[in-house]
């Protein structure tokens, strides 16, 4: 049976009565409510407890970090949906928050679970800095993204990411998967023969895992914040119409041409 798993079907994360309400083994009016913040609570619901002073802060970076990045498919999708639905926003949120995937936002997980795996080789008694090498050199060769790495934009360097270490440095000192991740830096870019960015995902998969969020959840943490972005947009949208724009923009960009072979 497979780590986590019960034969038999329960709830651990709420219940309720005629008089009270029961999340996560503690009472939401007298223990949660004006006790807890929306990240706190969300912390307590993945990962079973309520995080310390420490992970709070570290959780609080990465959520704000992700919540907004301009223009890009998520906030567009949300855009027009909003334009092609009027009056309804769950529609448009939720249009955008599909596009929270393995390109943008949705990365975090996939540099996490990358990070643990390298991190298992090295707990079974590999040498750290040639499985980190040995990584690198063979998704270079093989012409392979590395999760974590690279920016369309921002370059030399992801002016977010070393932030977000900063406030974990601050906040009880880098974890194992973040000095993983920083010393993984080191071999890409001597594979790469170029400097390649820790990027901003990137540095929050190793910063969730290393304040105990599974890897499993780390998409919904991005969704989960994405959603507050979107909310922004709609909002701007409703009083400063731009998807009219961007579908002319579109239009003009992308002109029609008859197909070969057509007379």
């Amino acid at each position: 049976m497979a780590e986590g798993r019960s034969t038999v079907a329960r709830t651990r994360i709420a219940t309720s009565d005629a008089t009270s309400v029961r999340v996560a083994g503690r009472d939401l009016v007298r223990e949660l409510i004006g006790e807890c913040s929306y990240s706190q609570m969300l912390y307590l619901l993945t990962c079973g407890r309520l995080p310390t002073a420490d992970e709070l802060a570290v959780l609080d970076a990465c959520l704000v970090t992700l919540m907004e990045h301009g223009f890009n498919p998520s906030t567009l999708v949300a855009r027009l949906m909003a334009h092609s639905v009027p009056g309804e926003p769950q529609v448009a949120i939720a249009s955008g928050l599909l596009a929270v995937g393995g390109v943008f936002a949705g990365t975090t997980e996939q540099c996490a679970g990358m990070l643990v795996s390298l991190a298992a080789r090295v707990d079974a008694g590999a040498e750290p800095a040639a499985v980190l090498s040995d990584f690198a050199v063979s998704r270079v060769l093989g012409s392979q993204p590395i999760p974590g790495f690279g920016h369309a934009t921002h370059r030399p360097d992801d002016p977010r990411s070393g932030k977000l270490f900063t406030v974990a440095e601050r906040h009880g000192g880098l974890g194992r998967h973040a000095r993983l991740l920083q010393q993984l830096a080191v071999q890409v870019d001597a594979a790469m023969g170029r400097h390649l960015t820790i990027n901003a995902t990137g540095a929050i998969g190793a910063l969730l895992l290393d304040i105990g969020v599974p890897v499993e959840a780390m998409r919904g943490f991005a969704v989960a914040s994405r959603a507050g972005g979107l909310v922004g947009h709609l909002l701007e949208e409703s009083r400063s119409p731009s998807a009219r724009v961007i579908w002319d923009a579109a239009r003009a960009a992308v002109p029609y041409e008859e197909p070969p072979g057509t007379c």
